[in-house]
């Protein structure tokens, strides 16, 4: 499984792990996060991308995602940047890569690594390099909701041996392993147990066979509805990266109520009346859950947050563009999945024709 992986994805070493959430928390662990270490990340993601800086008892600090793409704003990342910072957090979101480009010159000039979490986005390409490969550690998911799936399962993949073995440890007990290993660095060599099943890997092998056409597919349904919906001024289709392929694990539409003249609300609420399961946002910026409110983690004196000399600043406001996106522009139409029909997505896009149609009496 390991090595096949690492070979599709043109990248050295590949560690198999029984969750994306195993293999972020053993990146993590693998670059050598220690107490009271800064890594910045998106507030746009699957909790899992930010609790896995929290495990090792760093602090997260939130930078605030693009407009357009939803990914972590290389320019915020510079901003949130101090002497404790020790890496990034990448999170290709809805399908489609990050800007790797800024990103990359950011971190060496700073000298930090990047984690990429490319759990929504396989089979994607930014300037021809899989999603994936792009950080120094990036972290794949075959869980139920992914393009390709075994059920439950993971992959961490990096062109760096020791980060490779690192992991490797962290997945299997390292604490009873590492006697015989010298060579190895002590530092978070506190193992788990992260392993992959061997019916997990087997049908995970069989499914990327299926990654191309899979992501064919979505990009197909994708274009077509994206055809079908630019006519309307209310809503944005999903945007593409330059130099990047999206694969649409999500299909995000941007609503400006401004526009049509009523609410996100009442304009989901119609669409579902008309038989569809359209969502408000996507997740609520991850600083505004309770342990990131409250500061509190490991034990009642606030670790990690207290290690920092001033608490970290999680405020509503914190990233507004976020909380724009969230709270008042994006829809998600979950119609990129691998049983629907053409005629579905044509479906959908005659019921925002009718929705807008009707507006004045939605109004």
């Amino acid at each position: 499984m390991d090595r096949k992986w690492a070979d599709y994805f043109g990248c050295g070493y590949a560690v198999s792990v029984n969750s994306a959430t195993s293999g972020l928390y053993a990146a993590v662990g693998a670059i050598g996060i220690s107490p009271g270490d800064e890594v910045i990340v998106p507030p746009l993601t699957m909790s899992a991308s930010v609790m896995a800086v929290i495990g090792y008892q760093g602090v997260p600090i939130f930078a605030d995602c693009e407009p357009d793409y939803s990914c972590i704003d290389p320019v915020s990342v510079e901003s949130r940047i101090s002497k404790r910072t020790k890496a990034i957090v990448a999170v290709n979101l809805f399908g489609q890569p990050a800007n790797f480009k800024a990103l990359r010159e950011i971190a060496d000039k700073h000298g930090l690594l990047i984690i990429e979490d490319n759990a929504q986005s396989p089979g994607a390409f930014y300037f021809d390099k899989p999603a994936g490969t792009l950080g120094d550690i990036g972290v794949f998911s075959l869980n139920c909701h992914k393009a390709i799936q075994c059920g439950e399962g993971g992959v961490a993949v990096t062109d760096n041996q020791e980060f490779a073995e690192r992991m490797q440890l962290i997945r299997n007990h390292a604490e009873s392993v590492v006697e015989s290993m010298p060579h190895v660095s002590m530092v978070n060599m506190v193992g788990q147990n992260y392993r992959m099943t061997e019916v997990h890997a087997a049908i995970a092998i069989c499914q990327l066979d299926k990654l191309v056409s899979v992501s064919r597919r979505r990009q197909d349904l994708a274009a077509r509805l994206s055809e079908q919906l630019s006519q309307f001024a209310f809503l944005k289709v999903p945007n593409t990266r330059e130099g990047a392929t999206h694969v649409y694990y999500q299909y995000m539409l941007r609503y400006s109520s401004n526009e049509l003249g009523v609410s996100r609300q009442t304009f989901v609420d119609a669409l579902n009346a008309e038989g569809f399961s359209a969502k408000q946002g996507y997740v609520k910026p991850l600083y505004l859950l309770p342990i990131f409110q409250k500061q509190i983690a490991f034990g009642e004196s606030g670790n990690p947050f207290s290690l920092k000399d001033t608490a970290p600043n999680y405020a509503q406001g914190l990233c507004p563009v976020s909380e724009r996106l969230h709270f008042e522009e994006l829809i998600c139409a979950d119609l990129m999945r691998f049983d629907i029909s053409s005629e579905e997505v044509d479906a959908f896009a005659s019921a925002v024709d009718k929705v807008a149609s009707h507006c004045g009496e939605l109004k």
